[in-house]
C-alpha cells in the first residue's frame, strides 16, 4: 500500500471518529430549570423531581440543572417568564403569580375566593379553563407541560385574629407586585403594601407591616411566626398552581421521543408534588400551632362574607382576564 493511500485512509478514519464524537456530543444535552424556591420547599422539590425523572428516563443523555432562588434572573422572579420566552432560560417550574404580568389569563387564579377547595383547583386546571390557559402560554413561545401546586395562600398578621372583613381594617399587609392583589386587599379595608420577600421579612420584624399572605409550606419552612406573625387565618382566598414549561425553541430542537419524555416526566413530577403538598398540609398546620400560632378557620358564613366583600374585584378583573375564561372556571367549580 502506498504511503499516500495509507495517509488518506488514516485521515478518513480520523474524520469518521470526529463525526461520531460530534454526533454523540450532540445527543447529550443539559437544560436549565429556573425556580423561585429551593428544595427546602415543595416548589423546589418539584423541579428536582422533574430533573431526576428526565435524567433517569434518558439514561443521562438529557440532564436538567435546577437553578433555585430565581438565580437566572438576578432574583427578580417576575422576569422569569420573559427570560424563558426569550431563551435565556430553557425551562422553569413557575408560579401563576410571577408569570401573570406577561400572561394576563393567569390572573384567573388570583381572583379572590374563586377556588374554595382542592377539588375546585383540580376542576379548573384539568378542564376547559386549564386548556385555555395553556394555549395562552403557548401563544407566547413557551410550551406548558404540566401543573404543580404551591398551595392556597393563607393570611397571617401580628395584631389579632381575622375572621371577618372588618378585622382587616387598616392592617398593612405585604402583597406581591400585582394590581389584582392590591385591589383585593383594598376592597377588604386593608392597606396593601407591595414589597419583595427579602424586604418583607425585616418589615414584619419591625412592625412596618402587620401581616402577609403565603402558603402554609412557606409559612412553616420560612418560620414566619418568628417575625411576629402570631395569628394565622385559613381562608383559602386564592390558590397558586405551578406550571412546568419549556422554551419553544428548546422544545422544537428535541426529537419527538425526547419531547414526550420531558412531558411525561413533568406530568409525573407534577402529580407527585401536588400529592405531597396536600398530604403535608395537616402536618405543617400542627407544627405551626405547636409553635404557639393562633389559627382561625372560617365557618361557611364567615367565608361568604369575604366572598361578598370582594365581589367588586371580580367585576373589575373578569373583562381583563377574559369573560369566557372566568365563566368556564366558575362552571367547573360549580360542577366539581
Amino acid at each position: 500500500m502506498h504511503a499516500t493511500s495509507r495517509l488518506t485512509k488514516f485521515a478518513a478514519a480520523l474524520a469518521g471518529a470526529a463525526l461520531l464524537g460530534a454526533s454523540l456530543s450532540a445527543q447529550a444535552r443539559e437544560l436549565s430549570i429556573s425556580t423561585v424556591l429551593s428544595d427546602a420547599f415543595p416548589w423546589g422539590q418539584a423541579a428536582e423531581k422533574w430533573a431526576e425523572l428526565v435524567e433517569e428516563r434518558t439514561e443521562g443523555r438529557i440532564t436538567m440543572r435546577v437553578y433555585p432562588n430565581a438565580q437566572l434572573v438576578a432574583g427578580d422572579q417576575t422576569r422569569e417568564f420573559s427570560a424563558m420566552r426569550s431563551g435565556l432560560i430553557d425551562a422553569a417550574v413557575g408560579s401563576t403569580i410571577n408569570w401573570l404580568p406577561q400572561v394576563p389569563e393567569l390572573n384567573l387564579f388570583s381572583l379572590p375566593f374563586l377556588l374554595p377547595d382542592e377539588a375546585a383547583v383540580d376542576a379548573v386546571t384539568g378542564g376547559a379553563a386549564g386548556d385555555t390557559i395553556f394555549a395562552a402560554i403557548e401563544s407566547r413561545d413557551v410550551i406548558p407541560l404540566a401543573w404543580g401546586e404551591n398551595g392556597f395562600r393563607q393570611l397571617s398578621n401580628s395584631r389579632g385574629p381575622v375572621t371577618e372583613p372588618a378585622d382587616l381594617e387598616g392592617l398593612k399587609i405585604r402583597v406581591v407586585g400585582s394590581p389584582l392583589f392590591q385591589d383585593t386587599f383594598t376592597a377588604l379595608g386593608a392597606d396593601p403594601t407591595q414589597m419583595s420577600w427579602t424586604d418583607a421579612q425585616p418589615a414584619l420584624t419591625t412592625g412596618a407591616v402587620d401581616g402577609q399572605e403565603n402558603p402554609l409550606s412557606v409559612f412553616d419552612v420560612a418560620r414566619i411566626d418568628q417575625v411576629g406573625q402570631e395569628h394565622l387565618t385559613l381562608w383559602n382566598y386564592m390558590n397558586d398552581p405551578l406550571i412546568f414549561a419549556v422554551n419553544r425553541q428548546v422544545w422544537l430542537s428535541l426529537d419527538e421521543a425526547d419531547r414526550e419524555t420531558l412531558r411525561e416526566a413533568a406530568l409525573d413530577a407534577g402529580q407527585w408534588e401536588i400529592a405531597m403538598t396536600r398530604e403535608q398540609e395537616a402536618e405543617r398546620l400542627a407544627a405551626i400551632q405547636a409553635r404557639g400560632v393562633n389559627v382561625a378557620e372560617l365557618t361557611d358564613d364567615q367565608y361568604q362574607a369575604f366572598v361578598e366583600a370582594t365581589a367588586e374585584v371580580h367585576d373589575k378583573w373578569a373583562p381583563r382576564i377574559g369573560e369566557a375564561l372566568v365563566e368556564a372556571a366558575r362552571e367547573a367549580v360549580e360542577a366539581r
